[in-house]
């Protein structure tokens, strides 16, 4: 397509001193480039817009490729108006120029879909950790019953238990077991900050225990942990 647009401006303004049929001096139109290049009564020449490094052509470069085909396929040099040779190199460059401007539009088209497909991505999975967040903050609270259930008995009650009260704690102590295992799944895992100091950003006080000799724990630290 960009290089008929640019056979189609040679075609409408170059035009080339040759000798007529009565052998004087006459004018034609460019030696009829436009079958010369992509017309039907000749096979067309392969013009380059690149240099071999990759380069693109400028207008004058191109133009003298163009040149030295005509030269090579007529035989006789191809002179061009002053005004339709810069007319050309004109159209050449503003061609090569929205070129340019076509890829660098379509690659940041590119990018920007690839950033949009990135974010959107993101966006879901963010939406689906916070789903899963609040479900599991739901089910905290099962999981804390378990532990007070677990813990309510104790190893010597075991012992002396029947085989239903032995069978029924096993069974809650399985419970929880699973249910944390579904926790870690989800990234969720079960901290124990007892004796830890307490820190306001990751901790949340329910009350405060009074100094005293019988309090193990040190000032500011955590000595009991509901949930």
């Amino acid at each position: 397509m960009l290089g008929r647009r640019l056979v189609q401006f040679l075609f409408r303004f170059l035009s080339v001193p040759r000798s007529n049929s009565s052998g004087k001096p006459g004018s034609v139109q460019a030696l009829d480039l436009w079958e010369f290049y992509g017309g039907e009564t000749s096979e067309a020449p392969k013009f380059q817009l690149r240099k071999a490094d990759g380069r693109r052509l400028t207008g004058a470069e191109f133009f003298d490729v163009v040149k030295e085909a005509v030269a090579k396929e007529q035989g006789e040099e191809f002179v061009v108006p002053t005004a339709a040779f810069e007319a050309l190199l004109s159209e050449y460059d503003a061609i090569m120029k929205e070129d340019s401007e076509y890829k660098d539009k379509y690659q940041r088209s590119l990018a920007e879909t690839e950033n949009v497909r990135h974010r959107g991505f993101k966006l879901v999975e963010e939406a689906k950790v916070f789903a899963i967040q609040s479900f599991c903050k739901d089910l905290l609270e099962v999981a804390d019953v378990l532990d007070i259930a677990v813990d309510s008995v104790k190893p010597e009650q075991l012992k002396a238990a029947d085989k239903t009260l032995s069978d029924l704690h096993q069974g809650i102590v399985m419970t929880r077991t699973v249910l944390l295992k579904t926790f870690a799944k989800h990234g969720l895992v079960p901290v124990n900050p007892m004796g830890e100091k307490f820190d306001p950003n990751v901790h949340e006080a329910v009350f405060q225990v009074p100094a005293g000799p019988d309090v193990k724990a040190k000032p500011g630290h955590i000595m009991h942990v509901i949930n």
